[in-house]
């Protein structure tokens, strides 16, 4: 059996007023029949911000286009991907905060602090706007893309304010970590060849 923890006072009494506020929240946002639509379209945003979504269309991705010109932004992107499953799997399996009631019972998914989604949306939204910006014709579109990931999460009640908030910090601040070691193209390229075993311009192979 799990071992139950001893919760401080004040930690409780904070984490009653975000699920408090987060109830609050929620029952307003349901009348609002624009954010109401997330909820309905829970399961596609859910899916579109998988990490193993992401992880699997960016190796595919990479082996497809095999173009040496977007190298960069794929291996970079994959770091930054792997390091946010690191960073959620490992936040999770420390904070173990429950997720929301739902008609008295927990989710299936216990585990709620920080929310995944909400990480992966800030960061891969830090990315194409920080690291590798695109163009700005379709930073609206990746604005709301994220928005309403979050925002879905809480809608179906499977975080908390909380929960959102700290995985948007958690994922600005991976954006901010790649940023940082942010590798250069040529590495890039040649980490590519190593693991595809593919020839790259320039390279030749060992006899």
């Amino acid at each position: 059996m799990e071992e139950k923890r001893e919760i401080p006072s004040m930690l409780r009494k904070f984490l009653a007023v975000d699920a408090y506020l987060t109830n609050a929240f929620v029952k307003w946002a349901e009348q609002v029949s624009l954010l109401r639509r997330l909820k309905a379209h829970n399961k596609t945003l859910d899916i579109s911000c998988h990490s193993i979504a992401w992880l699997v269309t960016n190796l595919m991705l990479i082996w497809v286009f095999n173009n040496s010109n977007l190298y960069q932004m794929q291996v970079n992107l994959l770091i930054g991907l792997t390091l946010d499953i690191i960073l959620v799997v490992t936040l999770k399996a420390i904070t173990r905060r429950r997720r929301p009631t739902i008609n008295g019972s927990l989710a299936p998914e216990k585990d709620s602090f920080p929310s995944g989604h909400s990480t992966r949306a800030a960061f891969i939204t830090y990315f194409f706007l920080n690291l590798w910006p695109i163009p700005l014709i379709c930073v609206p579109f990746l604005l709301a893309w994220s928005f309403s990931v979050c925002m879905s999460k809480l809608l179906v009640r499977k975080h908390h304010i909380i929960d959102i908030l700290a995985g948007i910090i958690l994922g600005i601040f991976q954006g901010l970590l790649i940023g940082y070691i942010y590798l250069k193209q040529e590495t890039c390229a040649s980490l590519v060849w190593w693991i595809t075993d593919e020839k790259i311009s320039g390279a030749e192979y060992d006899v």
